[in-house]
């Protein structure tokens, strides 16, 4: 007997769900298998989490659309503020910069504008401290000087327009904006101005420096002047020539002394032209009597020289009975020349009774000096002579007993003793180069 194949499973069999459909004669069947059902159950799902989903967010689009335009309108305001913050702190820089400018630009004309005018002072001050060069005085305030080496270095380095250029462009540049990113937390650097500030106080500084330096020079000079006349007066006055203190009214020969004009008061007399002022005529009054000085016969004609003779009552050599010697006998070699002792004009020369060959110089104020007993006269009248020059060779002519040279200094015709002045030269030697001797 043949077996039939049969179909079996083990477990309960699974059955299909079968769909008739049926329409007039017409009868139709499918069969529903399970992965059909589990498509369209999935498909079924799939619409509807699709349909809840677009209804959703047809349903949230319009609060989600309002919440983005929301933060970006938050975004764009915070940003707006953030380039308004920049820009304004940008504007500020600029602002500042401009300023600080136009500042280091009116202290730098200021401070060119002292320079100058210090500059100014110097050469006013460089022509009196000639004068008073000339005049014999000397700066004992020379090594504090802003003229001295080391000072003058430093200052002139510091007065300088191009040195303050330098100084101001000197180092990282000021004023460089920072980044943005950081531009309202970090301070700012150094600025022109800061660094201005510092400059300018060195500078400032350093132009009093020189302008003390000057007052306290011409102060100096002034004392110096002032006591130095006093005491070349006071010298003079000992022998009986008077110089006068008021020197307004002196006028010297080879200047113009006609002067006049409505009386205007002066313009801003500041304290340095007050004191150029007074050192002006202070070395004009030194000028005045040093000049007299030199003008006077107070060197001696015989430096080194024996005295045979002083000026007073003696023994006359000739007669032996007391006669008044007018003047001071030194001791000559023959053919010596004999100098004058001052500048003058010679109003006599020649043979002159009992001085032999003399020579007769006036200088001035009454004041005159006579060269006698010389071998030979060099001179002739009316000739100008220094002091220095060589008027005669000694001799023994006339009443002497031999070689050597009489000398006189006459007051408007009276004889004065020739040692009164010889001594005051030694005295003013000591303020006026060359005057002891010749």
């Amino acid at each position: 007997m043949t077996a039939k194949p049969q179909n079996r499973v083990f477990g309960k069999q699974q059955r299909h769900h079968t769909i008739i459909l049926a329409s007039g004669d017409t009868v139709r069947h499918m069969t529903v298998r399970p992965w059909m059902a589990a498509v369209t159950v999935c498909m079924v799902g799939v619409f509807s989490i699709g349909y809840l989903l677009a209804t959703s967010y047809l349903v949230l689009r319009d609060d989600l659309i309002g919440a983005t335009m929301a933060r970006q309108a938050r975004m764009q305001y915070d940003y707006e503020d953030r380039i308004a913050a920049l820009r304004a702190q940008v504007d500020r820089v600029t602002s500042r910069q401009l300023l600080d400018q136009q500042v280091v630009e009116e202290k730098v004309d200021k401070l060119i504008e002292q320079q100058q005018q210090l500059s100014s002072r110097s050469g006013k001050l460089s022509t009196l401290l000639d004068r008073a060069e000339n005049s014999g005085l000397t700066d004992k305030n020379a090594h504090t000087d802003a003229n001295s080496a080391a000072p003058k270095n430093e200052h002139a380095q510091l007065t300088s327009p191009k040195a303050i250029e330098k100084l101001l462009l000197s180092g990282k540049p000021a004023d460089a904006t920072p980044d943005n990113s950081t531009l309202a937390y970090v301070p700012a650097p150094e600025t022109v101005a800061d660094r201005a500030d510092r400059v300018f106080s060195k500078v400032t500084l350093s132009l009093k420096h020189i302008e003390q330096d000057q007052l306290s020079r011409i102060r100096n000079l002034t004392a110096d002047a002032s006591e130095t006349a006093t005491s070349i007066q006071s010298i003079m006055q000992n022998v009986g020539i008077k110089v006068p203190n008021e020197i307004a009214g002196i006028a010297r020969e080879d200047t113009d002394s006609g002067v006049g004009g409505p009386y205007v008061p002066p313009e801003n007399i500041d304290q340095f032209e007050r004191s150029m002022a007074e050192l002006d005529a202070a070395l004009t009054h030194l000028e005045t009597v040093r000049s007299a000085a030199e003008s006077l016969p107070f060197r001696n004609p015989a430096p080194g020289k024996l005295i045979t003779s002083p000026f007073g009552n003696r023994k006359d050599p000739f007669f032996g009975t007391l006669a008044l010697h007018t003047g001071t006998d030194f001791h000559f070699s023959p053919g010596e020349k004999v100098k004058a002792t001052a500048p003058g004009k010679v109003v006599s020369a020649g043979w002159t009774g009992g001085y032999g060959n003399m020579v007769e110089i006036d200088h001035g104020d009454g004041i005159s000096t006579r060269y006698g007993h010389m071998e030979q006269v060099l001179v002739k009248v009316g000739d100008k002579v220094s002091a220095g020059d060589a008027i005669g060779l000694a001799g023994s002519t006339g009443r002497s007993t031999g070689t050597h040279l009489h000398y006189e200094v006459r007051e408007n015709g009276h004889a004065i003793d020739p040692m009164y002045f010889i001594g005051a030269g030694t005295k003013l030697a000591s303020y006026i180069s060359g005057l002891g001797a010749i």
